[in-house]
């Protein structure tokens, strides 16, 4: 702190005097004569004597303030070279020339005082700044705990609407980004164009901006773009604040959203439906795997509901998060900066919000034997002209899309499980600390990764792929046959599981046994 003076040692050397090691320090102040005296002095010579220094190996030592220190071991030889008597005229010169020099010398310490004084005001000026920053800091959080309070307060005397928490405060997040988005072009190889249409494609090994830089890609690729005259700025503008706008939850976000809209744009190369739907039903379909999770807050309907949150209060408890992913998506086209449909006619975008609509309403898993089995009905007459048809296919294709994460390898699939399980069990655990009900297959003290999935594929996933390939036959063996699989793998963790559970508690009776007989 303050300047190099306040850390300054002075210089120390060591005089060898006829076998008598003498330690002798001086400042960097001292003159050339100063230090020969003081030389002097501690040699017991007289101070006006001249006297040279000689290293060990009989090399002469300048005696100045820059001479260089040495050590004990290795002492400056000293040798008296000649004594003179100094006149009247020389003493009074040269104790003129001292005076001089303690004026110099105190000049030169009164700038550095300056300079540390300046330091030491600069420092403390700083420390004045940063305790005002915090006082502004202090107050601006007792302003939000009285906020807080009061809300508290107020919520307490509310009886209709006791709500958990709000969603979309930060209306900043709606608001588009002006400038040229910032997310640089990935040039996609042709490998990757290949794989983008497949279910195999790893959807972890891609950062935020190239999964932006494949959404924009399948857009142009399908002909979106061309077809609904979309400015290829406004589509990225879209897409940033699309990704914006979901959440950092261990699944429900923006990699999903990524994972659902790259199947459905995997189901529509492989299921050929380009020639076999219209390009508005086509776009229904990727805006709405776009959309169908947007600022998903990581709890379901069932707590949603169970908690009376603001979000059931609002829809009545009916869908109230697919109903809040549409009006996000909705809110967001509503920007013109956002809005990638704003060259098609009024009567196109309502049918194109109408389609959208439905099919993230879809994606509630509480209507999922209501929607398989109306498809169901159908099934054997489809008729591609039938436009009630085309509504069931395009809301059993979404939610396909939606819960497929076991159709793609297993080493993409497992960690979407890991994901899945860590929200579920969060929320399992609010739900127990609010006293709220609990699903088993939620709760980390009943479920097991096996035993999660082996209901879900048998019951949920297999039976609507089952489906889905008796219209689309071709694919059967791209979509079941991991499936199929996978279960097959589940079972055999369990019976693992269940094996060494089983020994474990023929372990533990035998250690019982063991202790009562003693």
């Amino acid at each position: 702190m303050g300047s190099s003076s306040s850390t300054y040692r002075p210089k120390c050397v060591y005089l060898d005097i006829d076998g008598r090691i003498q330690k002798v320090a001086f400042s960097k102040y001292c003159n050339s004569r100063d230090i020969m005296d003081l030389f002097c002095i501690a040699t017991g010579l007289p101070r006006n004597t001249t006297i040279s220094l000689f290293t060990a190996d009989d090399c002469m030592v300048s005696i100045d303030p820059t001479m260089p220190a040495n050590s004990k071991r290795t002492p400056y030889k000293v040798r008296p070279v000649a004594t003179r008597q100094q006149t009247e005229k020389e003493e009074l010169f040269q104790n003129l020339l001292v005076q001089v020099i303690e004026q110099f010398s105190r000049v030169f310490k009164i700038d550095e005082l300056k300079t540390e004084v300046v330091n030491h005001l600069a420092m403390l000026e700083k420390r004045v700044e940063l305790e005002g920053l915090k006082v502004v800091e202090i107050e601006k959080c007792k302003s939000d705990i009285k906020k807080m309070r009061d809300e508290m307060a107020a919520r307490s005397t509310r009886t209709s609407c006791p709500c958990k928490y709000s969603f979309l405060d930060e209306n900043k997040k709606l608001m588009p980004r002006r400038d040229v988005p910032s997310y640089p072009k990935y040039m996609l190889s042709q490998e990757t164009i290949e794989a983008l249409r497949k279910p195999t494609f790893d959807v972890w090994l891609w950062e935020p901006n190239e999964m932006l830089s494949c959404l924009e890609h399948m857009y142009h690729d399908l002909g979106l773009v061309k077809d609904f005259n979309i400015n290829p700025i406004t589509l990225k503008r879209w897409l940033l604040c699309i990704h914006d706008n979901y959440r950092n939850n261990p699944f429900h976000n923006f990699r999903h959203c990524f994972c659902v809209t790259q199947m459905m744009y995997s189901m529509i190369s492989l299921c050929n439906l380009q020639v076999k739907i219209s390009q508005m039903d086509i776009l229904m379909l990727m805006t709405a795997s776009v959309c169908h999770d947007l600022d998903h807050p990581g709890y379901n309907n069932t707590y949603q509901i169970n908690a009376r949150t603001e979000l059931a209060v609002r829809y009545n408890d009916i869908s109230p998060l697919e109903n809040h992913h549409c009006a996000v998506a909705f809110q967001i086209l509503a920007q013109p900066e956002c809005n990638i449909f704003s060259n098609v006619d009024k009567e196109q975008f309502k049918r194109i919000r109408q389609g959208i609509i439905t099919l993230i309403l879809a994606t509630d898993m509480a209507r999922h034997a209501e929607i398989l089995d109306s498809f169901k009905e159908i099934l054997d007459n489809f008729d591609y002209s039938n436009e009630e048809h085309l509504i069931r296919l395009k809301m059993v294709l979404i939610k396909c899309c939606d819960i497929s994460n076991e159709v793609r390898p297993m080493e993409v699939a497992e960690p979407w499980v890991d994901c899945l399980l860590e929200e579920y069990f969060t929320q399992s655990d609010r739900e127990k600390s609010e006293g709220l009900p609990v699903a088993p297959f939620m709760d980390r003290d009943k479920v097991t990764k096996p035993t999660a999935q082996i209901g879900f594929l048998k019951f949920v996933l297999i039976p609507m792929f089952e489906t889905v390939t008796k219209l689309f036959p071709e694919v059967e063996e791209v979509l079941l046959q991991p499936l199929w699989e996978s279960r097959d793998r589940y079972e055999e963790l369990k019976q693992i599981d269940d094996a060494m559970k089983e020994l474990q508690k023929k372990k533990n009776e035998s250690l019982a046994i063991g202790s009562k007989e003693k």
